[in-house]
């Protein structure tokens, strides 16, 4: 194999022979933006495409927050059995196998989202997580099919798993090729709002029914309920998709709206989805996708989906109990969310992702250990230590973590890198942690778990570029005002000399 030739380097004493011609080849390579390549987004417009992709993304995390929610009572219901945690593991292991399909939806939906658009992909995950979480609420239990009950379980968890792998890549990567570029942080927040929205409404109808239901109702037919109400709420968000039109930043790369100039050309301009391209040219960018994410999400998944089993399983907490301490920290964090997301866009994603990996390596065993005390006002701090270092990742991964690939590639190298994780690191969580404690005897492995995770967060965000206020790779600069594009394009005019 022949290696490529290195990158020449012209002779000094050439260029200053030749500076007119110098001059003109590197304004070639290089040449400058005029107005027609830069985007002015509309606000209302930008509103109605966070709206769309934060509903979906919130859809998606209530029905995973319920299957996590109700796991103490879906293992009595599908897996029948004399011991308690042989129940919650079989459980959690359900939960675990929607992840281990996710790579494949990620490896599928990605690239027919940088082939056919994000919009159309985006419906059609929609429709996929709907029918899948509305069929769980209509199997038969174990009681009355017997082991086709987990079968059926498993094969709708698996749908679930199948079209999530095509959810986050697409939604979050729908905001940050709408959102301007100076406030793709706060724009990207309300894609985790729209997390913690379905979680909130994941606990809140979970903890209404356990107030209201007794034990026997709830393992009759009241855990049914949460997983129906996704069908109507999977409708309102496939309408809200299917309203709006594709992103700017791929319509320009599909050539829907031709860019006039030599700076547009430089702009790939291909939506070839390869896989095989996608891991051997950004493989790197993959590898460090990967980690950022797994140490992301396993404290995403220990928090929001865990902690509520772990209160009422190793500490004697009752659900209604612990699910209600959730509630509170959540809507706190609903709260605070977006402001965090505009200090990414003043500070830098580097600053806040580093802040929050930081609170967790550190004040994890603390927390925990607060928890362990079991009083109402300990568990809330310790929950609110957690949720404080948690919301520095919410409220920043999801505009990080799309400016790490070219648009070109964006949708597939996200999911592909996104889910891989997620499959080996998040969904397998509180299955990890479970057998952990079985394990140890200790009950502050978690703590431990979440501080090695958030190590490796650590190095991630270390090797990162900063990728605050400055345009997508492969897209052009995205302005919210038509002063802001005119004043772009003067910077980059020549002074005159005299």
């Amino acid at each position: 194999m022949v290696a490529p030739n290195p990158p020449q380097v012209a002779d000094p004493e050439a260029v200053k022979r030749h500076p007119i011609l110098f001059r003109a080849i590197r304004q070639r390579r290089n040449p400058r933006l005029r107005r027609t390549d830069i985007t002015v987004t509309d606000q209302a417009t930008v509103m109605r495409a966070v709206k769309a992709a934060s509903l979906g993304n919130a859809m998606e995390w209530f029905d995973f927050g319920i299957y996590s929610y109700l796991a103490v009572t879906l293992g009595h219901v599908f897996f029948p059995s004399g011991n308690d945690t042989t129940q919650l593991l079989s459980s959690f292991a359900t939960f675990a196998v929607a992840f281990l399909v996710r790579p494949l939806g990620g490896m599928f939906f990605g690239p027919m989202g940088d082939r056919l658009g994000r919009k159309r992909v985006l419906a059609l995950t929609m429709i996929m997580m709907a029918v899948g979480t509305f069929a769980i609420g209509l199997i038969p239990s174990h009681e009355t099919i017997g082991l086709w009950a987990p079968a059926l379980l498993i094969l709708f968890r698996m749908v679930q798993g199948f079209s999530t792998g095509g959810e986050y890549g697409g939604a979050s990567t729908f905001i940050a090729e709408y959102a301007p570029d100076k406030r793709r942080g706060f724009f990207g927040s309300f894609l985790e709002f729209g997390t913690l929205a379905g979680y909130v409404g994941a606990a809140g109808l979970v903890t209404t029914l356990y107030a209201l239901l007794d034990d026997g109702q709830m393992e009759a037919w009241g855990w049914r309920i949460p997983f129906l109400v996704a069908g109507p709420l999977g409708l309102v968000g496939l309408y809200m998709r299917l309203r709006l039109d594709e992103t700017p930043a791929f319509q320009k790369l599909e050539g829907g709206k031709a860019l006039a100039t030599d700076a547009g050309d430089a702009v790939e301009t291909t939506t070839k989805g390869d896989l095989a391209k996608i891991f051997r040219d950004h493989w790197p960018t993959l590898v460090l996708c990967v980690c950022l994410v797994g140490a992301y999400n396993i404290n995403v998944y220990l928090v929001l989906s865990y902690l509520p089993t772990y209160l009422s399983d190793e500490l004697g907490y009752s659900e209604t109990h612990g699910l209600l301490v959730l509630l509170g920290m959540m809507v706190f964090l609903m709260l605070v969310i977006s402001r965090v997301g505009t200090l990414s866009d003043r500070f830098g994603r580097k600053p806040v992702l580093m802040t929050g990996m930081a609170g967790f390596f550190v004040l994890s065993l603390p927390a925990f250990l607060l928890i362990r005390q079991g009083s109402v006002l300990a568990v809330g701090l310790g929950m609110l230590v957690l949720g404080l270092s948690l919301v520095c990742m919410l409220a920043t991964m999801s505009a990080a973590l799309p400016a790490l690939f070219p648009t070109r590639v964006r949708y597939g190298s996200l999911s592909v890198g996104y889910n891989l994780s997620t499959s080996l690191f998040g969904g397998t969580t509180p299955l990890v942690v479970t057998a952990l404690i079985s394990w140890s005897g200790s009950n502050l492995m978690p703590a431990y778990y979440s501080m090695g995770a958030a190590l490796v967060g650590i190095i991630a965000v270390a090797c990162m570029k900063e990728t605050a206020r400055k345009p997508l790779d492969g897209s052009p600069p995205s302005v919210e005002t038509q002063e802001e594009a005119a004043e772009l394009c003067e910077a980059q005019s020549p002074h005159p000399k005299f």
